[in-house]
């Protein structure tokens, strides 16, 4: 009895000390397990009244196809938590592509069929619990709902592991040379009908300007991530080419128009090799952010470029993590880092606010990122704004374990309510 009794007050010492003091404007809104999406999209509802967040079935090994994890969705007045659904379709940077559509009643995520292996995306109202299963898979929703976006979520695994779906290895095949059959997939929502709407092999032979080599076919090509611009008119896509076998890989950020035409290298490979990182656009729908090193120095700036890879300039130094302008058109960027990166103290990394027009920075808070020992396994904060650009969404963790937290800015910027 008393050897419990001190193994209890052990362990409630333990916990006590790894426990983490928030800022009074940032509360955690769940923890086990749990993250948010992505950098680029806003995981509170359009209403702002829930927050759609995925659950990962473990978090110490990678994912075994045709495990399932849930999506979950909170009440952010009273912080109800349940669970709306099951998913197979998850990988651990990304989980299963949980977004928005245009309402509360539209939810977006991957699942995966375990008897046929076949990927695609669910509409689910999780209110009713009524799902649609779509003709494609999703990556990215635009703002008015009505289209999705997706590269081969499949074979993002050849890409970079994290990103996708997972499906038994053997039933994957890889892409040699700049390939017709694989490329970016667009869906209508209201007809549920799907289209490839530009091909590797088109982005290889088309884009401006060229990014050709010699000898392709002795490459392996793939497109990684597709996100649509706020005004859903545009796309970019980074697509990525490394020898068979293994080696180097080069990368460049393609545009496009929504239909897949007039494409451009808004980033050349050439560009890219320099150093940088997690391309976005900016909320006018034309240019795009990146970390970027563009000045020849040591470390990597906040860049902005047009979709046609004129007007590159740096907008702040040093840049970091995954950095993303207020959707209003303020002049902020908010940003995080790599676990160790700019750290503030040992297993704590910055969540930054950066002013662009006066080019000084606030800290927003720490995010508890255990150090990188796995690429896959990593946890990124990957910060997001939500549609009203005042509160930001990050992942971190808690007593060991993935959380999401939510920061309010309204004290840190002029946003209007």
């Amino acid at each position: 009895m008393k050897r419990s009794i001190i193994v209890f007050l052990l362990t409630y010492i333990v916990s006590i000390s790894q426990a983490q003091t928030l800022p009074k404007n940032v509360r955690m809104i769940s923890t086990g397990k749990v993250i948010h999406r992505f950098f680029d999209t806003s995981s509170i509802s359009p209403s702002g009244k829930y927050i759609a967040l995925f659950r990962f079935p473990y978090e110490d090994h990678s994912p075994v196809a045709g495990d399932a994890g849930e999506v979950i969705l909170i009440d952010l007045k009273t912080g109800k938590e349940k669970v709306v659904a099951k998913s197979r379709g998850w990988e651990m940077q990304l989980a299963a592509n949980v977004q928005w559509g245009a309402t509360d009643n539209e939810l977006y995520f991957n699942d995966v069929d375990p008897v046929t292996w076949q990927a695609y995306a669910v509409c689910l109202n999780p209110f009713t619990k009524v799902a649609k299963r779509m003709s494609s898979t999703v990556f990215m929703v635009t703002a008015d709902g009505k289209k999705l976006a997706t590269y081969n979520l499949i074979k993002s695994t050849f890409a970079q592991v994290g990103y996708g779906v997972i499906i038994p290895r053997e039933k994957i095949s890889r892409n040699y040379g700049p390939v017709s059959d694989d490329g970016i997939i667009v869906t209508d929502v209201k007809s549920n009908s799907s289209k490839q709407i530009v091909s590797i092999n088109q982005i290889y032979e088309q884009t401006r300007p060229s990014i050709k080599i010699k000898n392709p076919q002795d490459f392996e090509f793939y497109c990684f991530q597709v996100k649509w611009n706020l005004q859903g008119t545009k796309l970019l896509t980074t697509i990525q080419w490394s020898p068979k076998g293994g080696g180097e890989r080069k990368r460049a950020v393609i545009t496009m128009n929504a239909d897949g035409s007039d494409l451009y290298t808004a980033i050349t490979p050439e560009q890219w090799e320099k150093g940088g990182h997690h391309v976005n656009w900016m909320p006018d729908g034309t240019h795009l952010s990146m970390n970027l090193n563009i000045d020849g120095k040591p470390g990597l700036e906040i860049i902005t470029v047009k979709y046609d890879g004129s007007e590159l300039k740096s907008v702040y130094s040093p840049g970091s993590g995954h950095p993303s302008y207020n959707p209003k058109g303020l002049s902020f960027v908010i940003t995080d880092a790599y676990a160790g990166e700019m750290p503030l103290k040992e297993g704590t990394s910055p969540i930054r606010l950066i002013n662009v027009k006066k080019q000084t920075e606030k800290l927003v808070a720490g995010a508890q990122l255990p150090p990188i020992k796995d690429f896959e396994f990593r946890v990124d904060a990957h910060p997001t704004w939500d549609r009203t650009g005042r509160y930001v969404i990050y992942n971190g963790t808690h007593l060991g374990t993935r959380s999401v937290f939510i920061a309010d800015l309204k004290d840190m910027l002029p946003v209007k309510k």
